[in-house]
């Protein structure tokens, strides 16, 4: 009688296990398992779902650069801007699901001032003070309707967002222009 040594009982245990799993990977034929129609349909969803995420996310977070350059170029309005700096900065947050989002100025939404590190060179802003908030509700609206126009392709829990977004957006716009008036 042949008795096998440890050995070659755990080297045919390993070539046993590397045979299971290699039948667990490859479909019908030994080949690799090609993707269902339902697995590629859901592919392409949560691709165009992280496009949108991406595209919704940089809207904002130009949005929150033309906040900071009109801060920048005109100080006296820091303390206007800063509540509706601080909820765009929330907004972006939310839309990037809290993962990448910028936070509302150096030490919180107290503080609407731009990082160092942030260019504001990019955005022009314009001498006038009332004309740079007229710029900026313009960039508002633009972004809302923006996101509003993205709920089309969005997918349900992320359209709601999105509209959320916009309606704060639209609101944000009549405080830039209309809210002095009254």
């Amino acid at each position: 009688m042949t008795t096998l040594g440890r050995r070659a009982l755990l080297t045919a245990g390993a070539a046993g296990a590397a045979a299971a799993l290699a039948g667990c990977t490859s479909g019908s034929g030994g080949g690799p398992r090609r993707p269902t129609a339902a697995e590629r349909a859901a592919e392409r969803a949560a691709a165009a779902e992280a496009a949108l995420r991406r595209r919704s996310v940089t809207a904002g977070r130009d949005l929150l650069t033309r906040y900071d350059a009109v801060i920048d170029g005109h100080p006296s309005l820091a303390a206007r801007l800063a509540p509706l700096r601080a909820s765009a900065a929330a907004h972006v947050k939310a839309l990037s699901e809290g993962g990448t989002a910028p936070a509302p100025g150096p030490s919180g939404a107290a503080s609407p001032s731009p990082s160092p590190s942030r260019s504001l060179t990019l955005v022009r802003v314009p001498a006038d003070p009332a004309a740079a908030l007229k710029d900026l509700a313009a960039a508002v609206r633009a972004t809302a309707d923006s996101h509003t126009a993205a709920l089309l392709t969005a997918p349900p829990e992320y359209a709601r967002l999105l509209a959320s977004v916009a309606a704060a957006g639209a609101a944000h716009a009549y405080l830039l222009t209309e809210g002095d008036r009254g």
